[in-house]
């Protein structure tokens, strides 16, 4: 009984050493301006920038093989920071902002086709197949691949519901 305990004690740690030591001479070092961009970009991984997530996007933007505009949910203080970050100049006039989105279905008009789901990378909609689908809110980065193929139309991109983890206090008009 001792025997085996012993040795797969002993096989434990020899093992738990090789890969402490592969993990330190075998390690890759990233360049330490992707790791800065990646920290700017909302890591929401939507995937509206063209690339599967925001590490992708940021080792494109610190290559200089994407623009600095690539990142819809940024918005224009994204914009703003990756030009500063990497001393490019770029035209705010073409971006937009316009907040976070949230996709919302609306319930009569689902036929419960199921292609909204398959093409939700965070499979924030449920429902099954020919019933009726939901948001989960709270998992939806409001990428809109879902809007784009529903064949019902009845999908369509709203502000998130206020709630307490997002609400703030309006600011008081100003005196005339």
């Amino acid at each position: 009984m001792i025997a085996p305990i012993l040795s797969l004690t002993l096989l434990g740690l020899a093992l738990g050493t090789l890969l402490g030591m592969a993990a330190r001479f075998l390690k890759v070092e990233q360049n330490p301006l992707q790791d800065e961009i990646e920290g700017l970009l909302p890591g929401s991984q939507c995937g509206q920038c063209g690339y599967p997530g925001c590490t992708a996007a940021a080792a494109a933007v610190a290559a200089g093989e994407a623009a600095v505009t690539l990142c819809p949910p940024g918005g224009r203080a994204l914009v703003e920071e990756l030009a500063a970050k990497l001393g490019v100049s770029v035209d705010l006039a073409g971006i937009q902002d316009q907040g976070p989105r949230v996709a919302h279905i609306h319930e009569r008009l689902c036929s419960g086709c199921t292609k909204c789901m398959k093409r939700c990378p965070t499979d924030a909609i449920l429902g099954g197949p020919k019933m009726i689908h939901a948001v989960f809110a709270d998992a939806c980065t409001g990428c809109g691949k879902c809007h784009e193929v529903c064949p019902q139309e009845c999908i369509d991109m709203r502000p998130p519901p206020v709630a307490l983890p997002n609400w703030h206090w309006p600011k008081p008009l100003l005196a005339a």
